[in-house]
């Protein structure tokens, strides 16, 4: 909490704080809202350079996070694939508000707790 509170954080660093994720999640965030189109796992991969794989653990992180969406692309003779893209960055924001605003409250409530508990030691001791 410390290092956070004296690092030099940039609005990117708050997906990570408040989702915790890692940097490459923030890194394949960052290929989806950079693209116009919605990318499939391959492209993501190809893009940050990393295997499939690695690739698909970071978009479910994204996606669990509900920094980014998925849908379904249906093949005209039958099957599908999946094609990625980001979420409204407005819902991003209110719900990291929100998360912000909860913290707050969970905080003051602990404070509070704090302030009781050694205010009353300190009064059965005088």
């Amino acid at each position: 909490m410390v290092e956070y509170l004296q690092s030099d954080m940039q609005c990117e660093g708050l997906l990570e704080c408040l989702h915790g994720l890692k940097q490459l999640d923030r890194r394949c965030f960052e290929v989806l809202v950079e693209t116009e189109d919605p990318l499939t796992v391959d492209e993501v991969a190809e893009a940050v350079e990393r295997e499939r794989s690695t690739a698909y653990r970071s978009i479910q992180r994204l996606l669990q996070a509900g920094l980014i969406q998925k849908e379904q692309v249906n093949y005209e003779h039958g099957g599908y694939y999946h094609v990625y893209l980001p979420t409204d960055p407005n819902e991003i924001a209110d719900d990291m508000q929100r998360m912000l605003n909860d913290w707050y409250a969970q905080m003051g409530t602990l404070i509070q707790e704090f302030r009781d508990k050694y205010d009353e030691k300190i009064l059965a001791a005088e």
